[in-house]
């Protein structure tokens, strides 16, 4: 069974390393996904940390994943930002997958922005666009929250209505134009992986509302929420599924076409935090 006030043991230890190592006390997260790590080039570094060094943090294996816990500055904002993300698939649990979040909540973060490199499912989408998630479908069969509640983190049954708050996805959409970047908008489904989609599961996914798919975020958000954080998410779409006519999903190409959506979304990224500071 998953205990929370276990990890709520080794979130202060793992905060407390870091407050040592660490200048600033920042006041945004943000999560860079597959591929998305070059979106974070505009910021300005103060202090970097691998993952390995920290206590009780989980180690990524996942490539394009390079494993550092960064602290700057970016648009003059004091910022921690993950370069790369845990899975379920590599075999961690849903509290290893979401620590990262718990230290960021014992650090003080209060703003998190998670970003991620998925597949579409609504044919309106195209290779390289932006998708400001509204909304995310659970399907994974795991909940960060499960066991003993740690009620100095969070209450027992966090209420989901708003989990992508509504004043950043407006605030992320006014970016969007004034950089004339176009976005998308859309719900996102998280399922368990590391095998990808049948073309079943395309067309069932579709049914129920998702418009793009991944193996990620979920768990991170449910925990943001559960510690109280305002919470934005983007999806960079880096292939659409055609259930009738299915095609294979290369990994190679699915960084190739998140690194290179990677500026925009940096830019994006930018004018969200300038904006969070007006």
């Amino acid at each position: 069974m998953y205990d929370m006030r276990k990890e709520k043991f080794k979130a202060v230890e793992a905060t407390a390393f870091l407050k040592n190592r660490v200048r600033t006390q920042p006041c945004i997260g943000l999560l860079a996904g597959t591929g998305l790590s070059e979106s974070i080039s505009d910021l300005q570094v103060s202090e970097t940390i691998s993952y390995e060094q920290i206590p009780h943090f989980p180690v990524s294996t996942v490539r394009s994943h390079p494993g550092r816990l960064v602290f700057g500055r970016l648009a003059d904002q004091p910022v921690v930002a993950m370069q790369g993300r845990f899975h379920l698939y590599e075999g961690y649990d849903p509290l290893q997958v979401s620590f990262p979040i718990r230290v960021m909540q014992e650090l003080g973060i209060r703003v998190l922005i998670v970003t991620n490199a998925a597949g579409g499912l609504n044919p309106a989408y195209r290779p390289g666009d932006l998708m400001l998630i509204a909304d995310h479908l659970n399907l994974t069969g795991f909940n960060p929250l499960v066991g003993p509640n740690e009620e100095s983190w969070g209450v027992r049954f966090p209420h989901m209505a708003f989990a992508y708050a509504p004043d950043l996805l407006k605030l992320a959409e006014q970016a969007g134009q004034n950089c004339r970047i176009p976005l998308q908008k859309g719900v996102y489904a998280a399922l368990l992986g590391p095998s990808l989609e049948t073309p079943a599961e395309i067309r069932f996914l579709r049914t129920i509302g998702a418009d793009a798919v991944g193996l990620s975020t979920v768990h991170e958000v449910i925990v943001g929420v559960h510690a109280g954080m305002r919470i934005l998410g983007i999806s960079i779409i880096t292939n659409v599924h055609d259930p009738k006519n299915p095609a294979p999903a290369v990994l190679e190409e699915i960084i190739a076409t998140a690194e290179k959506s990677s500026k925009a979304l940096g830019v994006l990224l930018r004018n969200v935090v300038e904006a969070l500071h007006d």
